[in-house]
């Protein structure tokens, strides 16, 4: 028996025959799975096969079942027909009969409707245009959805409907009177021939509302029945700004002023600024009548208890009292009205013609505002001058600003005058102190100095500060200076007075070094002194000279 050497065995191990997957995810993203290369076989010779059939797959021709590819022809791209009708809505006027009950002065109530049918969906709403002031509930009467046509549930199309025709839905009956332009056109090109269209019956009741009732009493000049339903909804409308420049924080805002003509009432809006600083609350005054003039209240009214009623009033705000370009005051508020809308010009321009309302223009907050510099208070004798006025400036006061640049300049410079007490007291007159006046950052101090059987304990009488001269502003005060300090001058520090006697040196060499900033008497002074000790020295050297000779 012979054994054919190309014949295979069958596994019989093989447990597994499912097909296996053609797709491996690598770096997240599904790629076929590359074919098991056997031995022997070129990996790339196995890619360039799949390649082919890719290639042969992606250019092999459409099977055609009738005729050639040339005879076929273009072929029309289908369009569904919820895109071929979108937005294209066929349009119907009818109206309805509806019977009123126990009323005795009407027994029924024609109300017109819009039928809308739309062709995408063959869906239907009907819509009741609204009445003003006709206090019943109109608008959408049925929303939008497939109409029964039957019992059987059937819906309405577009060829059951016509003009002239009763469409019943849901138990009321609509008589189709009309329809729209693009309507008519549409039934027409379907081949569907409309009636005539019909009028629209008046509604008796809404007719007899319009004609004016006979009156057998004389009318008054003033109606305001007539007003209201005349001016209702129409608004007059003002721009100003807001001068508040008696409050604490003085500052303008801008306003809408809003006159309703229906009443007679003014309402007040605040335009909210980003990052004013200010609430955002949108109304300033509610809607309420303005009066203009009061009538003579005797001195014990409880005003500051019981409000103002008509009865006190003998005069309103009216439209004549606004004008553009003016200052109006409104609740104790200053309003400068600058500007209004185009429908106040036009209502001025026919009812008021010898008003004119140009706009003006709108004038800077720092010109409105003349804004007065803050009244600082006094100064109490606590701390600093620059301290104190921090708590007037600031919430969180900051410590003062100092010249940093001076301080590295003239640090450890100090110049020591000689000073007596003035006083009127006996006890204190005559008292000596040395004065200090530190370059770095024009601070004073003053010491006393010992006194035998004074009675005084001698020391530090004033710590470093700066000393104001008399008569100069808080808010801007003027400080002692070494200009100031000649000999014999006086100097108030905060209610005793000081007279300079003397100085040192370094006083000298410093006022002569900054001769150009000195007085030429503050510099005199110092040069009289000092001459008049320079001499006295010299006269003592010499003759100390001369009694050293004969005795060497």
């Amino acid at each position: 028996m012979s054994l054919n050497m190309n014949s295979t065995f069958r596994d019989v191990r093989k447990s597994a025959f499912h097909r296996s997957q053609t797709l491996v995810y690598r770096n997240g993203f599904a790629v076929p799975r590359r074919p098991t290369v056997g031995i022997g076989q070129d990996p790339l010779l196995s890619e360039q096969l799949i390649q082919q059939q890719i290639s042969e797959l992606s250019s092999e021709t459409p099977y055609i079942t009738h005729g050639s590819y040339q005879e076929q022809g273009l072929v029309e791209d289908f369009i569904p027909a919820y895109v071929a009708l979108d937005k294209k809505v066929l349009r119907f006027y009818a109206y309805f009969e509806e019977d009123i009950l126990f009323s005795p002065k009407e027994q029924h109530r024609v109300c017109p409707v819009v039928i809308y049918y739309y062709l995408e969906d063959d869906s239907m709403c009907i819509f009741e245009p609204r009445v003003e002031n006709s206090g019943i509930p109109q608008g959408e009467r049925i929303k939008r959805q497939r109409l029964p046509r039957n019992e059987q549930g059937e819906p309405y199309l577009w060829k059951n409907l016509n003009i002239g025709m009763y469409l019943e839905v849901y138990g009321v009956k609509y008589n189709i009177t009309q329809c729209d332009a693009f309507t008519k056109e549409f039934m027409e090109s379907e081949g569907i021939v409309l009636n005539d269209p019909e009028p629209m019956p008046v509604d008796p009741y809404g007719q007899s509302r319009k004609n004016t009732l006979p009156s057998h009493i004389t009318p008054s000049s003033f109606d305001q029945m007539q007003q209201f339903i005349d001016m209702d909804r129409k608004v007059l409308r003002f721009f100003a700004l807001l001068d508040d420049a008696d409050a604490l924080f003085a500052d303008t805002r801008a306003v809408t002023i809003q006159f309703y003509l229906g009443d007679n009432t003014v309402e007040i809006r605040e335009v909210h600024e980003a990052n004013s600083g200010h609430d955002p609350f949108p109304i300033l005054m509610h809607r309420q009548k303005l009066p203009k003039k009061f009538k003579a209240t005797p001195q014990n009214f409880p005003s500051c208890v019981l409000e103002v009623s008509k009865a006190e009033v003998e005069e309103y705000y009216t439209p004549k009292d606004f004008q553009t370009g003016q200052t109006m005051k409104l609740r104790g508020r200053r309003f400068l009205l600058y500007d209004c809308d185009g429908f106040t010009k036009k209502y001025y321009q026919e009812n008021h013609p010898d008003i004119q309302m140009k706009p003006s223009e709108v004038p800077n907050k720092t010109s409105l505002v003349q804004l007065r510099k803050k009244e600082v208070p006094p100064y109490n004798g606590f701390g600093s001058l620059e301290d104190s006025l921090q708590n007037c400036l600031y919430l969180i006061p900051e410590p003062p600003k100092k010249n940093v640049l001076k301080m590295l300049e003239n640090n450890n410079k100090v110049l020591c005058y000689s000073a007596r007490m003035e006083s009127q007291n006996p006890d204190d007159d005559g008292r000596l102190f040395i004065l200090s006046y530190s370059l770095a950052n024009d601070m004073i101090s003053i010491y006393e100095k010992p006194t035998r059987n004074s009675g005084i304990i001698a020391g530090k009488f004033l710590k470093d500060t700066r000393i104001p001269k008399p008569g100069s502003a808080v808010e801007n005060p003027e400080f002692y200076s070494p200009a100031d300090f000649a000999i014999g001058a006086t100097l108030h520090v905060f209610g005793r007075r000081f007279v300079l006697t003397d100085a040192d040196q370094y006083v000298l060499n410093y006022l002569e070094s900054n001769a150009g900033q000195i007085p030429h008497q503050t510099l005199l002074s110092f040069h009289q002194k000092f001459g008049v000790r320079t001499e006295n020295n010299q006269a003592h050297d010499q003759n100390g000279d001369d009694v050293a000779e004969p005795s060497s």
